[in-house]
């Protein structure tokens, strides 16, 4: 199986790794900062459940842990499950987001830009509740 390729998109935030994990980390706070998945987001039926612009989708998020691990995975309405690779760590004082993009083989350049655009977006909004 060949491997898929992939693009690593950060941002610097100068808040501590555990506060911004703490945020990151409440499903709740998903609509705040992660547009690109979740317009409003709830428990239905024991699954984080968001609407988003593919539609209903829902979320399973990796358990609370010490490592600033936020993977989570994400299935489509049509069953697609989609791994999605989130890391807070330390940067200085500060922290550095990391967001792992896989590219499929069915997605085209055009796509694949515009899915890296959108994390960026997401990721500035992140940065953004932070600002003070």
């Amino acid at each position: 199986m060949p491997l898929n390729a992939t693009r690593h998109i950060s941002l610097a935030i100068q808040r501590s790794p555990r506060d911004v994990y703490a945020f990151a980390s409440n499903p709740e706070n998903l609509p705040l900062w992660a547009a690109g998945v979740s317009e409003s987001i709830a428990i239905i039926d024991g699954v984080w459940t968001t609407q988003s612009p593919m539609g209903a989708v829902t979320i399973e998020f990796t358990p609370q842990n010490d490592f600033g691990i936020l993977d989570h995975y994400v299935t489509l309405p049509t069953g697609e499950t989609f791994a999605n690779p989130l890391r807070v760590i330390a940067n200085g004082e500060g922290s550095e987001v990391i967001f792992t993009l896989f590219r499929l083989p069915d997605v085209d350049d055009t796509a694949f830009e515009a899915d890296a655009a959108a994390i960026a977006t997401d990721l500035a909004a992140l940065k953004a509740h932070f600002a003070e």
